[in-house]
């Protein structure tokens, strides 16, 4: 699908150059003379390299065309994650560089959403929040400033995070899975 330069935002995926690139970052750009211009910088999925480009408001981009399914979470071996289509059964493998750190807040049966670029998976997106439980944390010192201070934890998946003070080990809480950060004991 071609969109105008002027419409590509950060996290869309472009055909660019025989590639699939992320857009990492995007400015628009009006000089004072000359033509209007979307300065882009993208990251190859393939090569793991980044590119910075230069389209001119005029030009068009090809726009990746990308299929979404659900899919639950069965389990991991040394390089793969495994996932099942809850309708069809049909089981998938996915590499675990392409999950990156998120994979370590899969549990079983978890539904993620694959997306697919030509019949190869390339991302998964995990719900917004999680639950986890705390391994191991720092005791909180007495009087401790209330405001924000934060101490390290340790996640039963090996994740390490900041959370507050009253958090003790074996606490259950939610983490956002977006920037793996605390949000609420349960």
């Amino acid at each position: 699908m071609k969109i105008n330069a002027g419409e590509i935002r950060v996290g869309m995926l472009l055909e660019y150059k025989n590639d699939l690139w992320q857009v990492l970052k995007t400015q628009h750009v009006k000089p004072g003379k000359g033509g209007a211009f979307a300065q882009v910088e993208m990251k190859s999925l393939e090569k793991n390299t980044k590119l910075n480009e230069r389209f001119r408001s005029s030009e068009t981009v090809e726009k990746a065309s990308l299929e979404e399914t659900k899919f639950n979470y069965l389990y991991e071996d040394e390089n793969n994650y495994f996932f099942m289509e809850p309708k069809t059964f049909e089981q998938i493998e996915i590499k675990k560089n392409i999950v990156g750190e998120k994979g370590k807040l899969l549990t079983e049966n978890l539904e993620v959403t694959v997306s697919f670029y030509n019949e190869n998976p390339i991302s998964i997106e995990l719900p917004n929040q999680v639950k986890c439980k705390i391994d191991t944390t720092d005791v909180a010192l007495k009087g401790q400033t209330v405001s924000s201070s934060y101490k390290p934890a340790t996640l039963d998946n090996g994740l390490s995070i900041q959370v507050p003070p009253f958090i003790e080990s074996e606490d259950e809480i939610i983490v956002d899975t977006r920037n793996i950060e605390y949000i609420k004991k349960v």
